[in-house]
């Protein structure tokens, strides 16, 4: 999974993999600090498309069929906006992370998906 975070925009990519956990009840990864410092982020399924940010953990619920349709079509991603307590809004959104078109040399692109933009560079 990858984390994407500009301001108050935070994005997640997926592998076909990892979009399947989330079908099964969740996914997480994390990221490791010097210090023994660890960013944990999970995605769940649950009620409503919120997110919370606890104990160095990023969660993230979205309700299963909004995941059952995005996982089970072409839709590419699937996002909602948070209203914060301070009247600014929190972007949050989950993609397929796709194949890239050019070679990119030590990346296993093996389990994401295939780049619907592929069949357009192929003569």
């Amino acid at each position: 999974m990858k984390l994407r975070i500009k301001g108050n925009t935070i994005r997640f990519r997926l592998t076909q993999t990892e979009i399947d956990k989330v079908r099964e009840g969740f996914v997480e990864d994390k990221t490791q600090f010097p210090g023994g410092n660890t960013l944990i982020y999970r995605i769940v399924k649950g009620d409503l498309f919120n997110i919370l940010y606890a104990k160095d953990t990023v969660l993230i619920s979205v309700p299963d069929a909004i995941i059952e349709d995005w996982a089970t079509t072409d839709q590419v991603s699937i996002s909602t906006k948070i209203p914060l307590t301070n009247g600014d809004v929190l972007d949050v959104s989950m993609e397929k992370d796709f194949q890239c078109l050019t070679e990119r040399p030590n990346e296993d692109e093996s389990d994401m998906f295939p780049n619907p933009l592929e069949k357009h560079n192929k003569c």
